[in-house]
């Protein structure tokens, strides 16, 4: 392997809305490129970068992969996302340390849900993009269709520098705006053969040849003003300006072809060493000295201090840990000490490699922008800052999304709960998007995630590398009862003879409601002896013990006060036993006596759906019980705000991509507890006594 300086890197995530061939152009990068042999597949297994038996399986992308490929004395790496918004926050983590992007989108369908979220990622990280129209051989596929669906959604100057020559069964091939030449495709290899523009193409290629180069001239005043002067530039001033507008996110090149045909992937090659900027091309990255509010650089200089970023942990049952990082600053060489400023750690490097899908490449140094991978670090973790230990830094880490659906788990095999834990705890080491806990209310183990498909990969991931099996079920409402009246004088008396030594014991109390949230208070009231002082805590305990146990459907009692305000003993039977129980008898009795209701748990909602969506949605938000607190604007689709109680949403993942075609996506927080309604209620009750009898 050739070495590279970081301006002879290109790092490149490719993005785009599931199914618009993501992982087959990728393919095709490694092809044409002459790096693999033959042109993997998705749909028969044999793709490189898809090599996941759970993808292989799904036949979709579940985790990004990285690899590289060689081309023009330049190395690009590049890594492929998944196009399911249950795998977000993969898809972030890959976009942070990344300085460019390649979106791929649809001929047919056009701009796509998850298009929109990773367009708006690429903004968020301000990273320079290209557009890659795949599928153009599909049926229906439409190349003017598609550009107008870009320009219309996002806003910006989408400039194609590339024609197709037919569409559907018929595309053959490429005009290449910047050079002015047709190139067709006869096989599936990926190299187009130069020849003359059609003549009946000619003037719609001179057409969008002047609108690419003024475009490319308004990147530059110098070039605009010969552009004015001359009407023209050379190839040399339009491949300048190209990547000025490029780099400074002015300007969006557009190009189109086949993955699977290999038709338009040297353009994507030969624009990315042309046009995208190189680690060396980027600002210093900004962090935190440790411990401090101090705000630090490191330029992309291989003589600036080490630092770098972990992206991405791969839970191997047999190689361990594999770590895959991204370098901003000085040098890297096997073997070596470095510095985890995030926790305060030295961890020792082994060998390090250049990640090449499931297979890895041995490279004895690396420098700014490399993205690299090492095994067995031992503390080390996603989102992690690695530095050198004498010049520390900490960058900042990509923010883990809220889950919004969880499952409670069980094992298949009794005795296993010990193993699902640890298990899990490997499975969030790879992706902190999921979540473990336990409910201590419920008492159920719940697995938290972005969605059903991300919760169900991980739980085959467990199955695969560790070999535990769990079911899922819905998860149980952690409901809480609590009363609306007060009642004073209720008597609770325990009083037991069977030879020897009998039990004793007698309170009173009287118990009133208290503010939502408060929890429990318990005041001592008694005057004189009548309940001796060691007598009247185990009164508290009763009270306590049966309140968790509930009176209506089972669920804790809460937001209530007791005060114990008489009762009597006896010197020889009464014990703290006898007063427990008589404070447990003394709750039951007035409980029932005070409107017992049923709380429900309330959660805050935000539903982000493009326009044409949002009646139904909020509709459908309606019938839930839920209510809409208010409306925003996220560019084109707007976020409804809103509470409903969380029995109602617990499925709502499926449900709402369902509703808006897959396009719809939510979080949600908990907020408040509120009275269930009476109908509802009476529901919770009698599943509560079936569940007992049974």
């Amino acid at each position: 392997m050739a070495k590279f300086d970081s301006k002879s890197l290109r790092n490149l995530a490719v993005v785009g809305h599931g199914g618009t061939g993501k992982t087959s152009l990728c393919e095709s990068l490694l092809f044409v490129s002459g790096k693999s042999e033959r042109l993997g597949r998705v749909d028969d297994a044999t793709s490189v970068m898809d090599y996941d038996p759970e993808e292989q399986k799904r036949r979709i992308s579940i985790s990004s992969a990285v690899n590289f490929v060689e081309w023009n004395k330049h190395k690009i790496t590049f890594i492929d996302t998944p196009g399911d918004s249950n795998f977000a926050f993969d898809i972030k983590c890959s976009l942070s340390v990344v300085d460019n992007v390649a979106i791929v989108i649809d001929a047919v369908s056009g701009v796509e849900f998850q298009t929109q979220k990773v367009w708006e990622l690429a903004d968020e990280f301000n990273l320079p993009r290209m557009i890659f129209v795949n599928r153009m051989d599909r049926e229906r596929a439409n190349f003017s269709n598609v550009l107008d669906s870009i320009k219309d959604k996002f806003k910006k100057k989408v400039t194609p520098v590339c024609l197709p020559i037919g569409a559907e069964a018929k595309f053959s091939g490429i005009i290449d705006l910047i050079n002015f030449k047709a190139y067709l495709f006869s096989d599936n290899k990926g190299i187009g053969k130069a020849t003359d523009i059609p003549a009946e193409l000619m003037e719609e290629a001179k057409m969008y040849r002047d609108t690419m180069v003024e475009d490319i001239a308004e990147a530059d005043d110098a070039l605009m003003n010969k552009y004015l002067e001359q009407g023209e530039l050379s190839a040399e001033e339009i491949n300048a300006g190209l990547k000025k507008g490029v780099v400074s996110g002015s300007l969006i090149p557009l190009i189109c072809g086949s993955a699977i045909k290999g038709i338009g992937v040297t353009s994507l090659l030969d624009l990315a060493v042309s046009s995208f900027r190189s680690p060396a091309d980027c600002l210093p990255m900004k962090g935190k000295k440790p411990g401090t509010d101090t705000q630090e650089e490191r330029k992309p200089a291989e003589d600036a201090p080490f630092s770098a970023i972990v992206f991405k942990t791969i839970a191997d049952p047999y190689a361990g840990r594999l770590t895959l990082f991204r370098i901003y600053s000085g040098k890297l060489s096997p073997d070596s000490s470095i510095y985890n400023s995030t926790r305060k750690i030295a961890e020792k490097f082994g060998h390090v490699f250049f990640p090449e899908g499931k297979n890895q490449k041995q490279t004895d140094i690396l420098i700014p922008g490399d993205i690299a991978g090492v095994a067995k670090l031992k503390e080390t973790v996603t989102g992690d800052t690695l530095c050198a230990e004498k010049a520390p830094i900490i960058f900042a880490k990509v923010a883990v999304p809220h889950p919004v659906m969880s499952f409670a788990i069980e094992p298949k095999t009794r005795g296993d709960e010990d193993k699902i834990a640890s298990s899990i705890h490997r499975l969030t080491e790879e992706d902190p998007a999921i979540v473990f806990s336990r409910n201590v209310q419920t008492k159920e183990m719940i697995l938290s995630g972005m969605g059903q498909v991300h919760i169900e990969v991980n739980i085959e991931k467990m199955k695969r590398k560790f070999g535990v099996e769990v079911n899922l079920n819905t998860p149980k409402v952690p409901y809480l009862e609590t009363i609306k009246g007060k009642i004073a004088g209720i008597q609770g008396k325990h009083k037991k003879q069977s030879g020897g030594h009998g039990q004793f014991g007698d309170c009173t109390i009287d118990i009133e409601p208290l503010p939502r949230g408060a929890g429990f208070e318990f005041a001592d009231k008694i005057v004189g002896g009548v309940i001796p002082g060691q007598y009247r805590p185990a009164v508290e305990k009763g009270i306590v013990e049966a309140a968790a146990r509930g009176v209506l459907a089972g669920y804790p009692v809460v937001d209530f006060k007791v005060s114990l305000v008489f009762g009597s003993y006896h010197a020889v039977d009464s014990s703290e036993m006898a007063f427990k129980i008589a404070g447990s008898l003394a709750f039951q009795k007035a409980i029932m006596e005070c409107q017992p209701i049923l709380l429900e748990p309330i959660v805050t909602i935000d539903i982000e759906v493009p326009d044409e969506y949002m009646g139904d949605v909020i509709g459908d938000l309606n019938s839930r019980r839920g209510r809409v607190l208010g409306m925003d604007t996220n560019g084109s689709n707007q976020v409804i705000k809103g509470q409903v109680p969380l029995a109602e949403i617990l499925k709502y993942a499926p449900d709402l991509r369902s509703m808006t075609s897959g396009r719809g996506n939510f979080t949600y927080t908990e907020s408040h507890y509120e009275e269930v309604p009476a109908y509802t209620a009476e529901k919770i009750i009698a599943e509560s006594k079936k569940d007992k009898e049974e």
